[in-house]
């Protein structure tokens, strides 16, 4: 009786583990070194899966449920282990309970700026932060690119071993989607969303994860590209300026009229060259009567090139030469719209 009791505990009957940690990504069942004897029961609860690993290959998984562990439901390990007439004789293998509910929450965020292409900026610095959600689909890939052998993978591990890699996912992610910056600062609560079919199938590739919410919380950009933002969101907010200068001009006759016909002749003159300077400061009519598309007085090499419909290098050849005039202040050359004209004529 006493080698039978003997026995009994040198082998696993029941295998189960219940979690109530809340942070626990994937547990190996600690065998005490014990071996699993044939129908032995293993007991799976929602939203968890157990693997089998046997000599460092991935075996038979398993779903909710109750198991009994005979040679029909362990055929992957059957084959492993070469048994040639069926399950008879105990054996040992590693058991991994893989939690798959989903872990809300996480914080992800670059922590050097990300450089990305834009078509208005150039190639700006970006740095961004947010939460995700996410949830184990494979199992094995977990086990294998994340978890490892770690007999108690937790939450804070994962945080360390992920977060590099999701802001790499992300960046790569961005690049590919193309988003304009201006769409990147103002529509960013919209970009985790837009996102997410970019970096879920390489997530789920690599990782064995699925993210069901990617969060971009906020984007941060360098002080000369928001204020470049800032103006252009300025512009868009008065709309034409033109009718804007125009409407502006005629409440201003309007009111000078109504002051008397030997105040409004002054006041008319007054009224109409503030709005001349207005149309002109905002590209309208300039003062003298200059149209808004004439060169202005002075031009760098990039303005002359574009005027003269060359290229700056070209203008840089002409002001060596001296076919061009121009005046070199230190490393900068200016060239005056006379200049230009000169060097049309000749």
């Amino acid at each position: 009786m006493g080698l039978i009791n003997y026995l009994k505990t040198q082998f696993l009957e029941i295998i189960q583990w219940q979690d109530d940690s809340r942070d626990t990504l994937s547990f190996r069942y600690p065998d005490e070194d014990k071996e699993i004897k044939r129908g032995a029961q293993l007991i799976v609860r929602e939203s968890q899966v157990a693997q089998f690993v046997y000599l460092g290959q991935f075996g038979d998984t398993f779903g909710p449920g109750k198991w009994s562990l005979t040679t029909d439901n362990i055929p992957i390990l059957a084959t492993l282990k070469g048994w040639k007439y069926g399950l008879e004789s105990p054996f040992k293998a590693d058991v991994y309970f893989v939690t798959t509910r989903l872990f809300t929450g996480n914080k992800w965020g670059t922590a050097n700026p990300i450089m990305m292409r834009d078509a208005d900026f150039g190639i700006v610095r970006v740095r961004a932060y947010g939460t995700f959600d996410f949830h184990v689909v494979d199992p094995k890939l977990f086990l294998k690119e994340v978890a490892g052998t770690d007999d108690h993978f937790r939450l804070d591990e994962f945080a360390d071993t992920m977060r590099s890699r999701i802001v790499s996912v992300f960046s790569e992610a961005l690049a590919l989607a193309q988003v304009p910056v201006l769409d990147v600062a103002a529509r960013y609560q919209e970009l985790g969303e837009a996102l997410l079919p970019l970096i879920n199938p390489v997530v789920t590739a690599k990782y064995g994860l699925e993210i069901p919410s990617f969060i971009v919380e906020n984007v941060s950009l360098p002080a000369e590209v928001e204020q470049a933002i800032d103006k252009r969101s300025s512009m868009a907010a008065v709309g034409n300026l033109n009718e804007y200068v125009k409407y502006q001009v005629a409440d201003l006759v309007n009111k000078a009229g109504a002051g008397g016909l030997a105040a409004s002749a002054a006041q008319l003159c007054a009224v109409l060259a503030m709005g001349n300077q207005m149309l002109g400061a905002l590209g309208g009519v300039a003062p003298g009567g200059a149209s808004a598309g004439a060169l202005p007085e002075l031009l760098s090499p990039t303005e002359a090139a574009k005027a003269l419909g060359v290229t700056e290098t070209d203008v840089l050849s002409a002001l060596g030469d001296g076919s061009l005039k121009g005046k070199k202040i230190g490393a900068t050359w200016r060239i005056t719209r006379a200049a230009i004209d000169e060097f049309l004529k000749s």
